[in-house]
């Protein structure tokens, strides 16, 4: 029963082999709407035996799925590509009212995981071999990719369905059945997906959604017919995935935190810089790993730079996601927006100016919700949490310092190297920079890099553990092994009469 209305919530399940699935029911988790602070429904927790009923249910499916042509593959993809953009107001207004951001901004992020669906349309192109003709007398050699069979995603709750698409799509259409376990914050989305693709002709088994924990992530990540696991999240798990699942034996891109820099020099646009970092650092309330949360200001660049940033700040519109007028939403959890205060209050008690504070802000009718405002935090000192650690909130901090050297060295004393942009006229400074600076994804003049479907994403440094990005070419190598094949077709009568060129040396080419 739900306290707030004294109704009876619904549960929502698991998807497993083309259908919903109960599982055990043993367990369930509240669903909250975070702009209301109310229990929209339960989800089921996974145990193991759910766990193992989905990987039994898709290593079944990769029997027949990874013999299916091309041609096949590429048409389901296609019917699912135009089913997702006819639902995308549906998944957008559900992504809302479990994650809380504003609904443009939920169907901004379908539209990114629609460009990688689109890419994956092309599998064709993308899954080519090489070949060389008489590589040595009589002798050729070719190669081609196969998938690895079963395969894992574990995603956030930031992007409920775009980091789903970034994967699943793609693993799908080289051949994997894949198991996706999402975040139990915002489940509900990953379930209409599964629904979509079941709809668009994707054979049961080949996509299946199990929700869960720990213990259903680390069934996961130890399952002796999981070849692969994919992962988005925060550095410290993700240096747990990455050490558990290879100790396994699995192939795995585990991507983690970040602290993305902005840095501004003092000959960029102000106002232009203004407008885009308190869109990256505020929109999704701070909740994007691709969020610039310190603004690197550069000589005299610094205080028009925080005079034009906080005019900006004080104007955002926060409220119910659902509502049009509204341009910021509230965070996930009350923990989080517990969290997210305390920093902000820990920053000002060891001397940072809070030039634009959002701790006590209340959004009428929706007094229960997580809301934090939009936070501007000058003069913070470089070991405090504020500026250390991903607070995965509405609050940006500023650094202050004297000359672009100043700036690259600190973009890369951070353990983190997901995103960095830098803001300037000056092509010179644009070009050092994006040289110089240890991160894996850099925006020049645009706050927010994340690359196109046919360009891989992925960090550095404590961003990634794996060698293989998300998306992209470098996802389709991820969710592929190599072959090659040295082929020789003697003329039975040639190689009785002439020998058989057998040797007992080590081949070599002639």
């Amino acid at each position: 029963m739900s306290e707030q209305t004294g109704t009876l919530l619904r549960t929502l399940g698991h998807y497993v082999d083309g259908a919903p699935f109960e599982g055990s029911g043993a367990q369930v988790q509240p669903v909250y709407n975070p702009a209301t602070g109310e229990i929209s429904k339960y989800v089921a927790l996974a145990e193991e035996s759910d766990v193992n009923a989905a990987v039994a249910a898709a290593k079944e499916a990769f029997g027949r799925w990874g013999q299916i042509s091309l041609a096949r593959r590429t048409a389901i993809l296609f019917s699912f590509r135009e089913l997702l953009a006819a639902n995308l107001d549906e998944l957008a207004a559900i992504i809302t009212s479990e994650h809380g951001k504003v609904l443009s901004d939920a169907k901004g992020e379908l539209q990114r995981g629609l460009e990688v669906v689109e890419m994956a349309c092309g599998i064709g192109q993308l899954l080519k071999g090489e070949f060389s003709d008489q590589v040595s007398t009589g002798i050729d050699v070719h190669s081609f990719r196969q998938p690895l069979g079963v395969v894992a995603g574990i995603t956030p709750f930031n992007f409920p369905a775009m980091v789903p698409l970034w994967m699943a799509p793609i693993a799908i259409a080289t051949g994997n059945t894949f198991v996706l376990k999402p975040s139990e914050r915002d489940p509900s989305a990953a379930n209409r997906i599964a629904e979509l693709w079941t709809e668009a002709g994707l054979p049961k088994g080949v996509f299946n959604v199990v929700h869960g924990g720990k213990s259903a992530v680390d069934t996961l990540l130890t399952h002796p017919d999981v070849s692969a696991v994919s992962f988005v999240g925060s550095t410290p798990i993700a240096k747990y995935v990455h050490a558990t699942a290879t100790a396994h034996g699995k192939r795995v891109q585990a991507l983690g935190g970040a602290k993305n820099h902005a840095v501004v020099l003092p000959d960029a646009d102000i106002d232009y810089v203004a407008e885009h970092l308190a869109a990256a650092a505020f929109g999704s309330a701070g909740q994007r790993c691709m969020a610039i949360s310190a603004a690197v200001a550069v000589g005299d660049a610094a205080d028009r730079l925080v005079q034009a940033v906080a005019g900006k700040a004080r104007t955002i519109v926060v409220g119910n996601g659902a509502d049009p007028a509204s341009e910021m939403g509230p965070v996930i959890t009350p923990e989080s927006q517990d969290r997210i205060i305390s920093a902000i209050s820990g920053a000002q008690a060891n001397g940072a100016d809070v030039v634009v504070d959002g701790r006590d802000l209340k959004v009428s009718g929706h007094e229960g919700g997580f809301f934090v405002g939009p936070t501007l935090i000058d003069k913070v000192a470089l070991d405090d949490p504020a500026y250390t650690t991903e607070l995965f909130g509405p609050v940006l901090v500023v650094i202050r310092v004297p000359d672009l050297e100043a700036a690259i060295d600190l973009v890369n004393s951070s353990p983190f190297g997901n995103g960095t942009a830098i803001f300037t006229a000056s092509g010179e400074a644009a070009r050092t920079f994006q040289r110089a600076v240890t991160v894996g994804m850099i925006g020049v003049n645009v706050p927010l890099p994340v690359p196109v479907a046919n360009y891989s994403f992925g960090g550095w440094k404590d961003s990634l553990f794996g060698d293989k990005h998300i998306y992209g070419p470098e996802g389709v190598s991820f969710y592929t092994r190599a072959k090659v094949v040295t082929s020789r077709w003697p003329h039975q009568e040639k190689w009785q009469e002439q020998g058989s060129g057998a040797s007992y040396d080590f081949p070599s080419s002639e």
